[in-house]
């Protein structure tokens, strides 16, 4: 009996702490808190392409003259490209929102062009003439 009299305090603290214990992950389990939570797909940062842009540029002259061109890709990383037989073409799609390109070439012959068509469209075209001219086509948001 002496035990028990000694021991009553801890007992009702160990049978307190059970109950509490028992409470608690009944209570999770109402509320949905063991449920495991998933991901929807693969990544949810994935990036769909739902329009992608087809972007072209072109150099154009007389058959056979050549061109220095200086471009800035979709990425608007400076290119270039020299000594290159005309016709010159560039293409890409991309999924940008938006997308700024630029071309600059200056030819050997007596005249050169360009041209930067955007799904089809032409957006921007220029045709110069002289003794090495030099033409640039610029789309600011395509």
């Amino acid at each position: 009996m002496a035990v028990v009299k000694r021991a009553w305090i801890p007992l009702v603290v160990v049978v307190l702490v059970a109950l509490a214990g028992f409470a608690v992950y009944r209570l999770h389990g109402v509320f949905g808190a063991r449920v495991a939570a998933s991901a929807v797909g693969a990544r949810a940062d994935d990036i769909k392409p739902f329009n992608p842009k087809h972007v072209t540029m072109e150099v154009f002259g007389p058959a056979g003259s050549v061109a220095d061109i200086n471009y800035l890709d979709v990425d608007a990383v400076p290119q270039r490209v020299d000594g290159t037989r005309l016709p010159w073409t560039y293409s890409v799609a991309t999924t940008a929102p938006a997308v700024s390109v630029n071309v600059v070439a200056q030819g050997d012959d007596d005249n050169i062009g360009c041209r930067i068509i955007v799904n089809g469209d032409i957006k921007a075209q220029r045709t110069m003439a002289g003794i090495h001219p030099q033409t640039f086509c610029l789309v600011k948001s395509a």
